[in-house]
């Protein structure tokens, strides 16, 4: 929702950048409509249950701030059911880019539960925690990566660990996608080549009786 009106210029009606305007400014009507617009997006966004609930607030900000009271919470259920299942994933019969795809999905919500805080000291900070915080969220991510990966891999795996400065998640899927391709080349061409002599003993099989 926050893009959709970010999209349509419209985010600052429900961020209180643009106060409500007096009944004698010239742009009463104007915000106004802006107003009754964003109120019916946000009412016709929610269930109808929860809809309900909203149309009786005049103001789309005031709207926006009672869903924000009601669903902007912590759910530690949620979030540990995130960790056990990032925990728990293996690649098992899937595929690395299947098995990347739902870790990734994992990450993605657990990061929207618990996003990284942002810098707001009003002088700049001269320490490294908030670099080191982040650097040690994305090796998490390497290594809980490279552990739910198949026995296949753990020449990669040892490759990446073994490094002093960890590459990104990104480089090292890559590696895991190349290492992947290459383990299937390898594994198809002793049959390429069994087709080969079997080709060859039909052949001489049907000379020999022409003979």
């Amino acid at each position: 929702m926050q893009r959709t009106l970010g999209a349509k210029n419209k985010l600052v009606f429900i961020n209180g950048s643009v106060p409500k305007a007096d009944f004698d400014d010239l742009n009463r009507d104007a915000w106004e409509r802006c107003n009754n617009l964003i109120h019916s997006w946000l009412v016709n966004y929610v269930s109808p249950q929860i809809s309900q609930t909203l149309v009786f607030h005049e103001n789309a900000i005031d709207v926006w701030d009672e869903l924000k009271k009601r669903f902007a919470k912590v759910d530690r259920i949620r979030i540990a059911s995130l960790c056990s299942s990032i925990n728990n994933l293996k690649q098992g019969s899937k595929s690395v880019l299947d098995y990347f795809t739902e870790l990734k999905t994992l990450w993605e919500e657990l990061n929207s539960h618990r996003p990284m805080p942002l810098y707001t000291c009003t002088h700049p900070c001269r320490c490294e925690a908030m670099r080191a915080a982040r650097s040690h969220r994305l090796e998490d991510q390497v290594i809980q990566f490279l552990t739910g990966l198949n026995d296949t891999f753990n020449v990669v795996k040892s490759q990446v660990l073994l490094v002093d400065l960890l590459s990104s998640i990104n480089k090292v899927y890559s590696l895991v996608v190349q290492e992947e391709s290459n383990t299937f080349s390898t594994s198809i061409t002793p049959i390429a080549e069994d087709s080969t002599i079997l080709v060859n003993a039909t052949e001489g099989k049907k000379t020999f009786w022409a003979w």
